[in-house]
């Protein structure tokens, strides 16, 4: 009988047995982080998608609507201001 029935008929029902052990365990990758580049990123080569995704990167949310050079002002007074 299901649960509701068992509670209708005033049978004391047990609790199902749930088995805490996970069934497949899958290893955690590892971060590695890259290392600095010896050259500066220059900021004019990326176009303004790579832009957002490197403030991003930085903590800063850059707004696509403006153009590259605003974009790139805000980035390096962003990076000067670290």
């Amino acid at each position: 009988m299901s649960r509701f029935g068992d509670l209708l008929s005033g049978e004391p029902s047990t609790p199902p047995v749930v088995d805490a052990t996970p069934s497949s365990v899958e290893p955690v990758e590892e971060v590695v982080e890259e290392e600095p580049n010896s050259e500066p990123l220059n900021l004019w080569d990326l176009s303004k998608d790579e832009l957002e995704d490197y403030g991003r990167s930085l903590g800063i949310e850059l707004d696509r609507r403006h153009n590259k050079s605003k974009l790139i002002k805000q980035l390096e007074n962003y990076i000067d201001g670290m």
